[in-house]
């Protein structure tokens, strides 16, 4: 097969505001995708298909047969599969002048800057909202280009935020628009989305990243776009900064950012803390412990300790004969951890603490 460069991008090259310039510094950008789901993988299969040189995808999620009504870039093949590794096979069969790797743990504070550091726009395709939070200040503290874009029913919404203008000047970030992470939003899960709005707004997403890598046309930077499928209408809502960049990073230094909604948890994986109790006197029963750093005295004994961020099942010598409960310090890392086990595990007895050990 004919792989000749300028003939894979011929129609892109032709373009005056693009051409051989433009194509070129495609080619030398790194974008780092947070979230392999609808937008995600939607997103990573076009900036890749346009030329892009390197892509990180990260998701620590498997496909869903659910999944699969808006992330049309997975089948009923790939149902249980790692979304980040499936996708980044798709892709480099799609686009042979594209780097991609991939990696399938979760965003987290504690791997959240060494995974941005060598990238040069980081685009956020989650549906978790303190997760968006945690890549707006990462980038905030790096001082990298965040894509932004969010889905609620019918409506979308994309920004560029933190892009430095030629001035110097940082543009305003999440937190300008939304100062404090909401908590009663519910999510896509809850409230449903149509497949048409996740593919609209996933394409604004690539017209923001293409822009930022050629240094093209006009950025939505100060300024958040509004879409509405129903009504086939835009708002541009104008943004004004005002959260610096030092208390941003005050933020950063305090905050968690934890917050997996817990009705998008399947009750099958999940123990409460009474019944944890009684499983406590049981033997063949084995506490795993999620937490990085520990500074208080757990409530009972741990047996093993794998923090999320280096947690690989398949690197782990589980038993089938016992049951394992795996705690953290709010049931969200949790329960990640929990999902991927038992992923790699399908028939071991694995459950993860609800509310974790804050709430036992």
């Amino acid at each position: 097969m004919n792989r000749d460069y300028n003939t894979f991008f011929k129609r892109q090259i032709t373009l005056d505001e693009i051409g051989l310039e433009g194509q070129k510094k495609l080619g030398q950008t790194k974008v780092l995708i947070v979230g392999c789901g609808g937008l995600g993988s939607t997103i990573a299969v076009h900036v890749a298909a346009s030329g892009i040189g390197a892509i990180h995808l990260m998701d620590f999620d498997v496909v869903a047969l659910s999944n699969l009504h808006r992330q049309v870039y997975y089948c009923l093949d790939d149902v249980g599969a790692s979304k980040s590794e499936t996708l980044a096979v798709f892709i480099k069969a799609r686009a042979p002048f594209t780097k991609v790797t991939y990696t399938k743990h979760a965003l987290e504070k504690t791997n959240v800057i060494q995974s941005f550091k060598d990238y040069d726009i980081i685009v956020d395709a989650t549906d978790n909202l303190a997760i968006k939070y945690l890549i707006n200040d990462a980038c905030v503290v790096l001082g990298k280009p965040m894509v932004y874009g969010s889905l609620y029913k019918f409506e979308g919404y994309v920004a560029t935020f933190n892009h430095m203008s030629e001035q110097g000047r940082y543009s305003t970030n999440l937190r300008d628009a939304f100062p404090k992470i909401a908590t009663d939003i519910p999510t896509c899960e809850t409230v449903g989305t149509l497949n048409s709005i996740v593919g609209i707004i996933a394409m604004l997403q690539v017209n923001e990243v293409l822009k930022i890598a050629t240094e093209t046309g006009e950025l939505l930077i100060d300024k958040l776009l509004i879409y509405n499928s129903l009504r086939n209408s835009n708002f541009i809502l104008k943004l004004e900064k005002t959260q610096t960049e030092e208390a941003v990073l005050a933020i950063f230094k305090e905050e968690k950012y934890l917050g997996l909604p817990c009705d998008i948890q399947d009750p099958s994986l999940l123990i409460s803390a009474s019944d944890l109790k009684k499983e406590i006197a049981k033997e063949g029963v084995r506490i795993l412990s999620v937490i990085e750093m520990m500074t208080t005295k757990y409530p009972f004994k741990i047996h093993e300790t794998h923090p999320l961020s280096t947690l690989d099942p398949e690197l782990m010598h589980l038993d089938s004969r016992k049951k394992y409960i795996v705690i953290c310090h709010k049931g969200i890392s949790s329960y990640m951890a929990t999902v991927r086990i038992k992923k790699q595990y399908p028939t071991l007895r694995v459950c993860s603490l609800i509310g974790g050990i804050d709430k036992f």
